[in-house]
């Protein structure tokens, strides 16, 4: 088995170079229908609150908010979160801290603010610390809690105590 495919059957067409007329190519014209790919939109269930945790990196904070908030809140909230400037994977300290504390992260990733500007939102809660662009949201609330990327255990344990304390008090007045 050589070549690129493997094996695998091929992916129709020809592989040899075609003779050209010393013309540039012309443009395909296609007559179908244009399609463009999008990221899913999320429609919230009617009489739920929809609810956006930001921080810096999507990694930490707004991971944990997200976990707590689907694993307390589910029955009153649809939960997302995003980052300002979002990292490349959410950290193992965070998936640790939070199975230690029953939640499960399954399925979270780090996702850019850009995303979700135009959203609606009824709350978006702002961890970052840092100012936002330009929210569509019905009320913007502002969270002092340190980062704790790069540091010990028993930080993350206090920032996701932090941060547990919150949601619940969200969910709470959110009910």
């Amino acid at each position: 088995m050589s070549g690129i495919r493997n094996g695998r059957p091929s992916m129709r067409g020809s592989s040899r170079p075609r003779p050209t007329s010393g013309q540039p190519p012309t443009a395909p014209t296609y007559t179908g229908p244009v399609v463009f790919h999008t990221l899913p939109q999320h429609q919230a269930v009617r009489g739920r609150k929809k609810v956006l945790f930001v921080c810096i990196g999507n990694s930490c904070r707004s991971q944990m908010a997200e976990g707590f908030a689907k694993a307390y809140g589910h029955d009153v909230l649809d939960v997302y979160s995003a980052g300002l400037s979002p990292a490349m994977i959410v950290q193992d300290e965070t998936f640790q801290t939070m199975l230690e504390r029953g939640v499960k992260l399954e399925g979270q990733f780090p996702k850019g603010i850009e995303m979700m500007v135009r959203a609606p939102f009824d709350v978006v809660v702002n961890m970052s610390g840092d100012v936002l662009p330009r929210m569509n949201a019905a009320r913007i609330l502002e969270w002092k809690v340190r980062d704790p990327i790069g540091r010990s255990d028993e930080i993350y344990q206090e920032v996701a105590e932090q941060i547990e304390r919150m949601v619940k008090g969200l969910i709470a007045e959110l009910r």
